[in-house]
């Protein structure tokens, strides 16, 4: 094997558009994120228990991609690296709270700092929207930390409906919230005005996608529709859990795959729509999850996610830089434009959502990025030569990771460990010894492929 690696992360300013993309209009595109979908909790990846029909048709009407991974392993920086296109050694949010400075606010009876996307940052949303797309986030946005400037309509969204951080009336601690904000107004829900439990957020969510997607029916323009479920993350919440109720199972084991299986028929209804409103003909579809399984670290939701096998052959979970914590389901669908049944091995990750999509907009903007356009891979026109990918985290202590090709490295207080992936998925076997030279080139990497963060700096940089 050749173990010469490149230890200089290439910003990408240009692309090459796929033409069958952007025949007579240019493509659409709806991007659907879970929160806290594991990487076993759907039937195509392996999934025994919860039925997933609908999303397990989509991967098998289109490409699935086996070494997906999200930006990071918990929801805010995660986002960033997917609306920015930076990794988070480079994009502004690189946790869910900061270390140092960022606004302070309340979560609960705690006060919690938080750093959001400043408008220096170019989000997907911008991209698009200056490519002539409309553009529309529905649900979770998780980047306005404690700012009301910084919400989707302030970074690139001509529509937002859902709930922000910075709004605490909104903040969906509850899945039938009380109020929603709706482009700039804060709305009440009436179904759910004193503690009633009439419509479910995931539902509300879907709905609004529809009607989103009725509005473009014969439209000129094209679109970009982001839908940011909530499901299956916690509290575990349902409106009933009728289809599990055979089950010898306990309550929370019937209400998580019940949230999956809302997940899952919310996903079937946005691709119903696309088909009815004859857009699935121009229209990209993707799905995928937004870091690995189990909300927080509690016995209630270890075992349900142990019961499940949340991370299928993967070992660790949410908050882990292991492959359970950060890779993903991932599923492109476009009938006539992505090969069924087609699966795509290539390791990606969130990085590489922007510099697609600017291809598919056939953007003309310039744009700085730690991604590759996945379009080439989508179509199966081509291959992505092998290449680093990068993550960090801070709340168990500075912790980095990078994949290369089938190599997996992992540094943890001052020590790095290697994998090979190709024969060790779930991480068990350390082969740091065995390959000294490749870990001095992970090393050399490690060491060079990051800036600084003010909110967020390693023990060296205090």
């Amino acid at each position: 094997m050749n173990y010469v690696l490149l230890f200089t992360i290439v910003f990408l300013t240009s692309f090459n558009c796929n033409r069958s993309f952007a025949q007579q209009k240019k493509f659409n595109v709806v991007f659907v994120l879970a929160d806290d979908l594991g990487y076993g909790d759907l039937g195509i990846y392996g999934q025994k228990w919860i039925q997933t029909p609908n999303l397990d048709t989509l991967a098998s009407e289109g490409m699935l991609f086996t070494d997906f991974y999200a930006g990071a392993p918990v929801c805010s920086p995660s986002r960033s690296v997917l609306l920015t296109g930076l990794h988070t050694g480079h994009t502004t949010i690189r946790g869910n709270a900061t270390i140092k400075g960022g606004k302070a606010g309340r979560k609960g009876a705690q006060t919690v700092h938080r750093a959001n996307l400043n408008q220096q940052d170019l989000t997907i949303g911008n991209i698009m929207q200056q490519a002539g797309y409309q553009t529309a986030l529905i649900g979770k946005w998780h980047l306005d930390g404690y700012d009301t400037s910084a919400t989707p309509l302030h970074r690139g969204f001509n529509q937002f409906s859902g709930w922000l951080i910075s709004y605490p009336e909104t903040y969906a601690s509850t899945y039938w919230p009380e109020k929603r904000y709706v482009n700039g107004t804060v709305v009440a829900i009436p179904q759910n005005q004193q503690d009633k439990k009439g419509y479910y957020e995931t539902n509300l969510c879907t709905d609004e996608a529809l009607a989103f997607l009725n509005e473009q029916k014969g439209s000129t323009k094209p679109f970009f529709l982001m839908v940011n479920y909530n499901n299956p993350h916690s509290p575990l919440a349902v409106p009933n859990t009728q289809k599990y109720d055979n089950k010898n199972w306990s309550h929370d084991l019937k209400t998580y795959a019940s949230m999956v299986d809302i997940l899952d028929q919310s996903v079937g209804r946005i691709k119903k729509q696309l088909i009815a409103n004859g857009l699935d003909k121009n229209t990209l579809l993707i799905f995928c999850s937004d870091n690995g399984p189990r909300s927080e670290h509690t016995d209630q939701l270890s075992a349900v996610a142990d019961f499940f096998d949340s991370n299928g052959p993967l070992t660790g979970y949410k908050r882990d830089l292991y492959e359970g914590g950060i890779r993903v389901p991932f599923i492109a669908w476009a009938p006539g434009y992505v090969k069924a049944g087609s699966i795509n091995k290539v390791p990606a990750y969130f990085a590489d959502i922007l510099p697609t999509l600017a291809a598919i907009a056939q953007s003309t903007a310039e744009y700085k990025t730690d991604g590759q356009s996945l379009l080439s891979e989508i179509r199966g026109t081509g291959k992505l030569t092998d290449r680093f990918l990068y993550w960090e985290f801070f709340e168990k202590g500075f912790e980095q990771a990078a994949r290369y090709g089938q190599w997996k490295a992992i540094k943890k207080d001052n020590k790095i460990a290697l994998y090979d992936l190709n024969r060790d998925i779930a991480e068990q076997r350390d082969e740091a010894a065995n390959h000294p030279e490749l870990v001095n080139q992970f090393q050399h990497f490690l060491d060079t492929c990051r800036t600084a963060s003010p909110y967020w700096p390693t023990e060296t940089e205090f």
